[in-house]
């Protein structure tokens, strides 16, 4: 018989042809349909539908980060891009009217210098540079009527709109208890599952990836309930007593980490209890009896100990901390300037202003005719040297592949449908379609290339399939290359301060279980941040790795770095749980901690870390 051989494709084209999966968000689907289409309707019935046009951009923008979540947490996820958005279209507006083609290019590539440092704070600080930059190029090169002023505000009325539909419409699952809660309980939820699915893979060698799914389902969790309020602190009982859930997690959370540690298998019975808890969470209900786990060794005795007392804060224990460490303004100014936001800004900067530059070239050469669209190229430059969608390869290849389909289907759409009326109703489907189309960055701008073309027609333009196709082709080519082009300083810098700043997390966090503090939020919070840098340093090298091998190189070994910076959090967490039962470490625990120590110093060249000195055994 023949065997078949499976295609091994490249890194990046494989990362190209890789879809995110999951059950359909028909919540958000359904905010969608709302939001768009029904701004374009109400702008045209009062005679003014450039401003619809506005609206429904804003609301697109908005709704592309409309991703699952608290909905506390989702004022900050979509209205903080939004704001940077308007800002940016007024700033784009005057500038455009004001300055000589030379300025306007200037000016602009100083904004995504600014936009670009800015984003490697985080994700939402990433959406707001990506938005500010696009509402620059639109506010700077779309032939509107109205006024800077009036063009903000009609893009702040659409993210608005759809943000007020994601406070307002329930979600499924918000409807048991408290109506403020529907994210925030699946997530804290999320993370007694994670618990529980790591202990039953304790001993195993699935026992890793659960691991990096707790990881993943405390971040979430953490996020969901440390969105924007009006005061400092939670500000009910309800809500306290949800950070009380969360917190009781994190010992759980510990113990079970500590007992896959030691490889060794555990009663099926321990991963019961939290997994009741879990359920009492999205019920909104009392735990009831949870089963006692063996208290045969410090693991499991200090696993018995964490589910008492989230029996305890499960009937009425309140709290506002979610032992968390919030950078303080200088820190986020450090990292803004440092490697990370250095190589993003300078990269962003030059993709950018290239593409500004050669727009208004052709722009004032009348490559357009009647067809003024010079703006399309540097918007849609931003999204193609956006890390956070893929490596750029496969972002460029998804980009392009889409933007073509998107357009054939717009002009067979444009050649049937009446006007506005279809154009609105597609607008409408679209705007439905982005939570799902999101999965993949190709139906993504598929989806959003034909949400455009029928905005610009709705507009008053007509029909101009073939020039976005030029467009984004000629903004692909823009990024290729100024994205291969050597940068000062070291080449993927921003992946090594990720390495670092996980390095430093976990010294940190070592120093403190050394030093045997009793103070146990702390050392949570510690945890919490080693764990999170280490998920973002792993996040960053996968990225680089799939970039084409130009830049792919620099990564390599760096995949060994996380690995021995996740087995040294692992001991670390392991030696703070046998510390609180027994007082004193063994030789196992601090054999492992000093030959992890030198395998980190093999990789000095990459990671400077410096670690505390270490213990004897006893």
């Amino acid at each position: 018989m023949f065997r078949t051989t499976p295609l091994a494709f490249p890194p990046w084209l494989a990362h190209a042809l890789r879809a995110q999966r999951g059950p359909v968000p028909w919540s958000a689907v359904v905010r969608g349909g709302l939001a768009g289409g029904p701004l374009v309707l109400a702008a045209v019935l009062v005679g003014r539908p450039t401003l619809g046009v506005v609206a429904a951009i804003g609301a697109m923008l908005a709704g592309i980060n409309d991703r699952p979540g608290g909905r506390r947490a989702s004022v900050g996820r979509l209205g903080g891009p939004a704001l940077a958005g308007a800002a940016g279209l007024l700033f784009g507006t005057y500038a455009g009217d004001q300055a000589s083609a030379l300025l306007l290019s200037l000016l602009l590539t100083g904004l995504a210098l600014i936009a670009g440092g800015v984003s490697a704070l985080g994700p939402v600080a990433s959406s707001a540079g990506t938005q500010v930059l696009v509402g620059a190029a639109v506010g700077a090169g779309m032939p509107l009527p109205e006024t800077g002023g009036e063009r903000a505000l009609a893009f702040l009325a659409g993210a608005g709109w759809l943000l007020a539909l994601r406070l307002a419409l329930p979600t499924p699952g918000s409807l048991a208890g408290d109506f403020r809660f529907d994210g925030e309980r699946d997530a804290v939820a999320g993370v007694y599952d994670a618990i529980a699915a790591l202990l039953d893979a304790s001993g195993s060698p699935a026992a890793t990836a659960r691991r990096v799914a707790l990881t993943a389902a405390l971040d979430h969790a953490q996020d969901a309930l440390a969105g924007p309020r009006l005061r400092r602190h939670a500000g009910s009982a309800a809500e306290r007593r949800l950070h009380a859930q969360y917190a009781a997690a994190l010992p759980l959370a510990e113990a079970a980490t500590a007992l896959a540690w030691a490889g060794e298998s555990v009663p099926g019975r321990a991963a019961q209890g939290p997994r009741r808890l879990a359920a009492a969470v999205r019920g909104d209900t009392h735990t009831g009896p949870l089963p006692a786990p063996s208290r045969t060794a410090p693991a499991l005795r200090a696993l018995d100990d964490a589910l008492l007392n989230a029996a305890e804060a499960f009937d009425g224990g309140e709290t506002r901390s979610l032992h968390t460490r919030p950078r303080s303004g200088t820190a986020l100014l450090r990292t803004a300037v440092g490697a990370r936001g250095r190589e993003y800004g300078i990269r962003v900067a030059l993709c950018f202003g290239v593409s500004v530059a050669v727009a208004q070239a052709l722009h004032h050469a009348h490559w357009y005719g009647a067809h003024e669209h010079w703006y399309w190229l540097p918007a849609t430059t931003v999204f193609l040297v956006k890390p956070d969608l893929g490596p750029l390869a496969s972002r460029v290849l998804c980009r392009a592949a889409g933007t073509v389909l998107g357009a054939l289907l717009f002009a067979g759409f444009a050649a049937v449908l009446p006007r506005p009326d279809g154009l609105i109703v597609l607008v409408a489907v679209c705007g439905a379609l982005i939570p799902v189309a999101t999965r993949h960055f190709a139906t993504q701008t598929a989806v959003v290339t034909v949400l455009v073309l029928a905005l610009v027609m709705v507009g008053g333009e007509p029909q101009a399939s073939g020039a976005r196709i030029a467009e984004t082709l000629l903004a692909c080519g823009i990024v290729l290359v100024v994205g291969h082009l050597p940068m000062p300083g070291r080449r993927a810098s921003g992946m090594q301060a990720r390495l670092t700043e996980a390095g430093d997390a976990a010294q940190a966090y070592l120093a403190h279980v050394l030093s045997e503090s009793g103070d146990r939020a702390a050392r949570w919070a510690l945890r919490r941040e080693a764990y999170r840098t280490l998920a973002e340093a792993r996040t960053a090298v996968a990225l680089t790795s799939a970039e084409l091998p130009a830049l792919a190189r620099h990564a390599d070994g760096a995949d060994e770095i996380v690995a021995v910076l996740e087995r040294l959090t692992d001991t670390i967490t392991a030696c703070a749980v046998h510390l609180d039962d027994m007082g004193r470490l063994t030789r196992q625990h601090t054999g492992q901690l000093s030959r992890l120590a030198q395998e980190l110093s093999s990789h000095r060249t990459r990671l400077d870390l410096r670690l505390p000195r270490l213990p004897l055994a006893g």
